[in-house]
C-alpha cells in the first residue's frame, strides 16, 4: 500500500472528492505547470496571457476530470504527469489562439507526429504547441498521454528519460545541458536518438 505521501495516494484521495489530495497535488506539482505555462506563452505579452492562469485553469480541468472518473487509468506519478502536460499545454494554446488568432495560433492535432516533432527536429522547442484546439477532452488527453507513457518506457537509460521529462516540463537544450553537465551537442545527439528509437515504434 502507498504512504500517506505519495502521489498515488493523494490521487486516490483527490478521485473520491478528497480536497486534502487536491491541496497535495497543487502544492506538488502547480510550480512545473507554471513553467511549462511560460514556456508555451513566450512571445504573448504577459497581460494578455499569465502563465499562473493557465496552470491554475488546467490544474482545475484535471481536478474536476479526475473526480468524475474520466482519466480511467490515472493510477500513479508516471500516469498523472503526461496527462497535466497536455492540459496544460492545449490550455496554452488555446490562449495563445484568444489573442493572436486562429491562424498566428496553430493548427489542429497531428497524433504522433506531433509527438516525435518535439524530440530531436530542428523546431523541438515547439512541442505540444502543435497540438492546439479548445478545451482538451479528458478522453483526448488520456490517449496522448498513454502514448506518450508508452515512448517513455521504449527509454530504458534513465538519462534519455529525464532528458525526455525536462523537454516537457519546459526547459530548453542548453538548460538541459546544463543539468546534465555536458555539451549542448549531446543533448542534440541524445534527442535524435531518442526520436529514432520512437519513430521506429510508431512506424511497426
Amino acid at each position: 500500500m502507498a504512504d500517506a505521501g505519495s502521489v498515488t495516494t493523494w490521487i486516490t484521495q483527490l478521485q473520491a472528492g478528497n480536497h486534502n489530495g487536491a491541496q497535495q497535488l497543487w502544492e506538488r506539482y502547480f510550480p512545473q505547470l507554471v513553467r511549462l505555462a511560460r514556456a508555451k506563452l513566450q512571445g504573448v505579452p504577459r497581460r494578455e496571457a499569465d502563465e499562473e492562469d493557465v496552470a491554475l485553469s488546467a490544474f482545475a480541468s484535471f481536478c474536476r476530470s479526475a473526480q468524475e472518473h474520466r482519466f480511467p487509468r490515472l493510477r500513479d506519478r508516471d500516469n498523472l504527469w503526461p496527462l497535466l502536460v497536455v492540459i496544460t499545454a492545449r490550455k496554452a494554446c488555446d490562449r495563445i489562439v484568444h489573442v493572436r488568432g486562429p491562424k498566428q495560433g496553430g493548427g489542429r492535432v497531428r497524433g504522433d507526429s506531433a509527438l516525435l516533432g518535439k524530440f530531436g527536429s530542428s523546431e523541438s522547442d515547439r512541442d505540444f504547441d502543435q497540438m492546439v484546439g479548445n478545451e482538451p477532452t479528458p478522453a483526448f488527453a488520456a490517449e496522448v498521454a498513454e502514448q506518450f507513457q508508452r515512448l517513455l518506457g521504449l527509454l530504458d537509460d534513465q538519462e534519455q528519460r529525464s532528458l525526455v521529462l525536462w523537454k516537457m516540463e519546459g526547459y530548453t537544450n542548453q538548460e538541459i545541458a546544463g543539468k546534465l553537465g555536458c555539451a549542448l551537442r549531446t543533448v542534440e545527439r541524445t534527442l535524435r536518438l531518442i526520436r529514432g528509437i520512437w519513430k521506429q515504434e510508431l512506424a511497426t
